[in-house]
């Protein structure tokens, strides 16, 4: 694994980044309150307002000089050598909302690579949701692994392969977050969803604020083939590109508060399963809720429900 670094949601409160928020919580304040009230409020808000740029949203945590942000703050760029790979990380803690990234991963011969998009908090029993995009071989599919950990528990891989060359261009990949579900979304189309089942004795990700974290880095031992294909170092360096962030997010503080006064969760619509369903059955290519000689003592309890 990578840890060797250290529906829609409605939100009252709700710390937007993107402007036209703004002005809809301004609106709505001002029906409800005062003047001397919607005073306050521009001032919290408007810093969430200006932010978007990876210089203010995002610090380079390691990689020496390998990590760079580019074009004013727009674009921000991790590559890999033999000597190191390279990694950042969000400034801000997030607990719940919807998490946005464009991602335009290594091109050409990225075996042994492996490009980390995730969050999570800190500790053994920490919470994680995981992208990690394992490379191939020229011309061979990338593999999209995603997982859950809750309170320090992972194994729930699912793997796809996907209906487009990811290298070619950048395309959004996204985790919306609620108390009710996690939903995994590439450009738009869910492709995992993760329900709270804690009423089914499933811990369920929802009290440890988490950061986002992104890394490329050489895992030849496992990544591509169990490790049957190694790096090849001579196309190094391995480059992987990053642009729009976008949060709609609560934020927590240092203080330990959210920025956001309540959350409220929901799961997919039918219209939502039933894209779900089309893309698992068309381009999942591993399922641990299948694996039967992985869990010969019985399934994971969430797969009962899946």
């Amino acid at each position: 694994m990578h840890h060797f670094h250290q529906t829609y949601l409605f939100f009252p409160l709700y710390c937007y980044t993107k402007p036209r928020h703004i002005i809809i919580i301004i609106t709505t304040f001002v029906e409800m309150k005062n003047i001397g009230f919607l005073a306050v409020v521009v001032a919290t808000f408007v810093v969430a307002a200006t932010a978007g740029s990876f210089f203010q949203d995002f610090e380079l945590t390691w990689g020496g000089g390998r990590a760079k942000i580019l074009e004013n703050g727009n674009l921000l760029t991790l590559s890999l050598d033999k000597a190191s790979g390279s990694g950042f990380r969000s400034k801000n803690e997030y607990l719940f909302g919807k998490i946005d990234m464009q991602l335009k991963l290594v091109p050409g011969n990225s075996a042994g690579t492996v490009t980390a998009y995730y969050l999570s908090s800190l500790g053994p029993t920490h919470d994680e949701i995981d992208f990690e995009f394992l490379g191939n071989l020229s011309g061979d599919p990338y593999t999209l692994h995603t997982n859950v950990f809750s309170q320090g528990k992972g194994n729930r891989e699912q793997q796809f392969h996907l209906w487009f060359d990811p290298t070619k261009d950048f395309h959004t990949y996204s985790v919306q977050w609620n108390p009710a579900s996690i939903i995994f979304s590439v450009d738009g189309t869910p492709i995992r969803e993760f329900k709270n089942l804690e009423t089914k004795g499933v811990p369920f990700p929802k009290n440890q604020p988490m950061r986002i974290y992104s890394s490329l880095w050489d895992a030849e031992d496992w990544a591509t083939r169990g490790g049957l294909v190694k790096t090849d170092w001579s196309q190094a360096p391995f480059t992987a590109s990053y642009r729009n962030f976008n949060a709609e997010a609560c934020v927590w503080s240092s203080s330990g508060s959210s920025s956001c006064s309540s959350s409220s969760g929901q799961s997919l619509d039918a219209t939502g399963q039933a894209k779900l369903r089309l893309v698992q059955k068309n381009y999942m290519v591993y399922n641990y809720c299948t694996d039967i000689r992985r869990f010969p003592q019985g399934l994971p309890p969430e797969c009962s429900f899946a």
